[in-house]
């Protein structure tokens, strides 16, 4: 078969990613920022905000929580807009998770020609019906045409021979002793015949620009004809992970834990629409952060721990020195206070994730996650509440993210949700966001989903 992603992309040759990520944001009811809305350039050194006090006071410097994912989000699309990434072709085994950026038109009707939708026997006029000695099977040459008071038995998804008048399922017929076939119940003409064009004429659009390509869109895609669909390439994800006490394999000993992030952020990464180049180990030295940090040519890095300011903590000196911006420096969320968001270059952002792995699951959640949503044009979630079964215990001042599994109309809270513990978020459904102050049970908790528990496209790990 000849492919057909070129074709696609012929009539959205001019859209680059950035333009439909406008197409998928209107079709959400959203409407695109106004550039001037954000502020100069803030240097690494300084305060996210213009009206945030000084770095002595690191609480009342971080951002909102639901400011920090706005902030994200900002991030992606300026950065899509200056890198005018073009459209890809992607065959399909390589699409799933993709967003198009072409619509799926029809390339052929569907089904193609008229077909049994049931095994059974084709059958011409009334009955009684005399029955051919050979059978019609899906995938052989048009059979000959039926005459009056003729029957021929059938396969689903065969070719109709001409003139037949319905087709009688298996179940639904019997044959004398002359061999003579007659239905059991009443039937009607047309029945069991899928129709040529039934599901679409050649050229119907299937689906619009910005859908997601889940198993069911690959499926009607192959059905449609298409070897290849037009997508919005997946951004690039490099991981430095950040630490001397880290071990990659065995029990932690003599003050050397495991590292649980390493094995943990690639699929989730995959789950939220990026391609992992590279996971890199880095060990606790400035020069080696600062090198790793200006080799790197992908779209978004990310780097684990580091972002406080201990005396091995070298994310924010190495931001310093390379003259990033901070878009987001500290997050008023626990547990991951100490994230952070950072410009790079212009097309090019860090991601500063807590050690700890469930605050750097949050981390995740709060900035990678709108950040890459962004970058991959795929529309936002639908926010949603549930009431909590029991109660929350909250934060004075900061958001919570809780892991909750769901049961019923309600959410159950997960015990073992401390920063450092992922026993609770390997067990969860969605993260509970609890405002400060806590959560009474029976209270409407916004929640958002896990990838993997979140509409099967999550599932995309390899």
């Amino acid at each position: 078969m000849t492919p057909h992603g070129a074709r696609a992309g012929e009539d959205a040759e001019d859209l680059d990613v950035e333009e439909v990520l406008a197409l998928v944001r209107n079709s959400n009811g959203d409407h695109p920022p106004d550039p001037a809305a954000r502020g100069g350039k803030v240097s690494a050194g300084a305060p996210s905000r213009p009206d945030a006090p000084a770095r002595s006071d690191s609480h009342h410097r971080a951002t909102a929580w639901p400011e920090a994912r706005t902030l994200a989000e900002r991030a992606g699309r300026d950065a899509a807009r200056a890198a005018r990434r073009a459209p890809v072709s992607a065959p399909l085994d390589t699409a799933l998770g993709l967003t198009l950026a072409a619509p799926l038109d029809a390339l052929t009707d569907l089904p193609s020609f008229d077909t049994s939708a049931m095994d059974g026997w084709a059958v011409c006029g009334p009955a009684p019906w005399r029955v051919r000695d050979e059978g019609v099977l899906a995938g052989h040459a048009a059979p000959g045409p039926l005459t009056d008071g003729e029957a021929v038995r059938i396969a689903t998804g065969a070719r109709i021979p001409p003139d037949t008048s319905l087709v009688l399922r298996s179940e639904h017929g019997r044959t004398d002793d002359k061999g003579r076939l007659y239905a059991t119940r009443d039937v009607v003409p047309g029945q069991d015949i899928r129709p040529r064009g039934q599901e679409c004429r050649a050229g119907d659009q299937l689906l619009a620009v910005g859908t997601l390509v889940t198993p069911a869109v690959l499926g009607l895609a192959a059905a449609a004809g298409y070897d290849s669909v037009t997508a919005v390439p997946r951004a690039r994800a490099e991981i430095l992970v950040l630490g001397d006490e880290l071990l990659t394999e065995g029990l932690p000993h003599d003050g050397l834990i495991r590292d649980a992030l390493g094995p943990m952020l690639p699929p989730w990464l995959r789950a939220l629409g990026a391609e992992v180049t590279a996971v890199r180990r880095i060990r606790d030295d400035a020069d080696a952060l600062y090198e790793a940090v200006t080799a790197s040519d992908a779209d978004v890095l990310l780097t684990t721990g580091g972002t406080a300011a201990g005396p091995v903590d070298h994310v924010h000196p190495t931001l310093r020195r390379i003259g990033a911006e901070l878009l987001v420096d500290g997050v008023k969320v626990r547990p991951g206070h100490p994230m952070l968001l950072a410009r790079t270059t212009p097309t090019q952002h860090l991601v500063g994730l807590p050690g700890n792995p469930l605050a750097a699951v949050s981390g995740l959640l709060t900035l990678a996650e709108p950040l890459l949503r962004i970058l991959a044009a795929r529309p936002a979630p639908e926010p949603y509440t549930m009431p909590l079964r029991d109660a929350v215990h909250g934060h004075p001042h900061d958001t919570r993210l809780v892991p909750v599994v769901l049961r019923g109309d309600e959410a159950v809270p997960l015990h073992y949700n401390g920063p450092a513990m992922l026993r609770g978020i390997a067990a969860a459904d969605a993260l509970a966001v609890v405002p400060p102050g806590g959560a009474r049970p029976g209270q409407e908790t916004e929640l958002l989903d896990l990838p993997w528990a979140s509409g099967g496209i999550g599932v995309c790990f390899t």
